[in-house]
């Protein structure tokens, strides 16, 4: 019973395998259970399965070594193309900035030869300036104010432009590094910095141009403008300022080899020698003007007979009266009221004591009844100078001045020079 229950479990006992060893005497017997078999069966699968993925890899080995090979090759030929490129780039970065450095050079040159050119021209401009200053002609025109950089160096010299227009130029953020070359687009280079400053300053410099046209057009136009006023007041007394020009420039001689003419004067060439042609001709008519009577003998003093027909006091009967008079005290002044050589210092019939004044174009003054004479025939005298003093000698009724302007020994009224001289105060002095 005992026996059969150990057999049996679940209907019919499976049958069990025993490996019996014997060895000599020993004999041993091992009982060879399911598991030990699939353990052994597994190991055989497993050892097999290697051997056939070993005999794979090295069947597909080649195929695999080639491939890992070729795409190693094509990377480093990829590596080598974009580095070419990298440097292709590098190379043709500073060809160009070599070839903007030499623009830059050509440019800096070309704005130093305008600003040289602008200070010779203010140079030639200078000397007319002070005389146009030392003639009161006055510019309305504003003087260029330098508001940046660009500007001062357009006004101070040559070295300082150039430095600041290098210092201008070399403002550039620091370069990109070689890898970010090849995937970033170029900024502003240095000819397109250098073409905005340049820009500014050839700006700069023509305004400082056309301010300088401007003024030397307005001065010009001034000194015209006055001239004018002048040859206008001095006509309505009779003097031909043209006339007097003429003579002068008939009286200087002139010559020399045929030479032909400038046909490429520039504008601001031209603009000053209308400047200086206005301004000698300003300086000529107010010469002429200084030269001539238009000043008063007697200032202060008021006119007691005007020139004219009157009642002859001594003869009373109607009579030309050739100068007019003045009322002084004997012993007062008498003053030249221009500017000219002393023909007569002497006594004359019916004048006194007679001081007689040339002035040139044919005009003289006398100045009669004086008390006493402080020039000598022969000498220079100039405007306002005392010649004499207020007296009642020759035909004379009292103290007085007796004053004549004669134009070619013919009397003229004095009258029109003295309102001629009020009117020409304000452009002689």
């Amino acid at each position: 019973m005992g026996k059969g229950s150990d057999s049996r479990v679940f209907g019919k006992r499976a049958q069990q395998h025993v490996l019996i060893l014997a060895s000599g005497d020993k004999i041993r017997h091992m009982t060879i259970r399911p598991w030990m078999a699939g353990l052994v069966f597994g190991s055989l699968g497993v050892f097999a399965i290697g051997y056939l993925a070993a005999t794979s890899y090295l069947v597909i080995r080649d195929d695999l070594i080639g491939a890992t090979m070729a795409r190693q090759a094509r990377m480093q030929h990829e590596y080598e193309d974009r580095i070419a490129a990298l440097r292709a780039q590098l190379d043709r970065i500073t060809s160009r900035q070599l070839l903007d450095q030499q623009v830059v050079e050509q440019k800096v040159e070309k704005l130093l030869e305008q600003q040289d050119a602008l200070f010779s021209r203010h140079g030639k401009l200078g000397s007319l300036l002070n005389r146009a200053e030392e003639s009161g002609l006055t510019d309305s025109t504003v003087e260029p104010k330098a508001d940046t950089k660009e500007k001062q160096a357009s006004l101070s010299g040559g070295r300082d432009a150039a430095l600041v227009i290098r210092k201008l130029l070399s403002a550039e953020k620091p370069a990109a590094s070689v890898a970010a070359l090849g995937y970033t687009p170029l900024r502003e280079n240095m000819a397109d910095r250098a073409d905005r400053v340049f820009s500014k300053v050839t700006l700069s410099l023509k305004n400082i141009e056309k301010e300088q046209l401007a003024r030397i057009n307005n001065l010009a136009a001034g000194a015209a403008e006055t001239a004018d006023a002048i040859a206008t007041i001095l006509r309505k007394t009779g003097v031909s300022v043209a006339t007097a020009e003429t003579r002068d420039k008939a009286e200087e001689g002139v010559g020399g080899p045929y030479v032909a003419p400038q046909l490429n004067i520039s504008g601001f060439d031209a603009s000053l020698e209308e400047l200086d042609a206005q301004l000698s001709r300003l300086e000529s008519v107010r010469e002429t003007a200084r030269n001539l009577p238009f000043g008063n003998p007697a200032p202060g003093h008021p006119v007691t007979s005007r020139y004219g027909n009157r009642i002859d006091p001594f003869l009373g009967r109607l009579a030309l009266h050739a100068g007019i008079d003045f009322k002084a005290e004997t012993g007062q002044p008498v003053k030249s009221t221009g500017s000219g050589k002393v023909t007569i210092a002497g006594p004359a019939a019916g004048y006194g004591n007679l001081v007689e004044v040339d002035h040139g174009q044919g005009i003289t003054t006398r100045y009669g009844h004086l008390s006493r004479i402080l020039v000598r025939e022969g000498d220079t005298v100039a405007t306002g100078d005392v010649i004499g003093r207020a007296g009642s000698t020759g035909r004379s009724t009292g103290p007085h001045v007796h004053y004549e302007v004669r134009r070619d020994s013919n009397p003229v009224d004095p009258v029109h020079f003295l309102n001629a001289g009020m009117k020409l105060g304000s452009y002689l002095n």
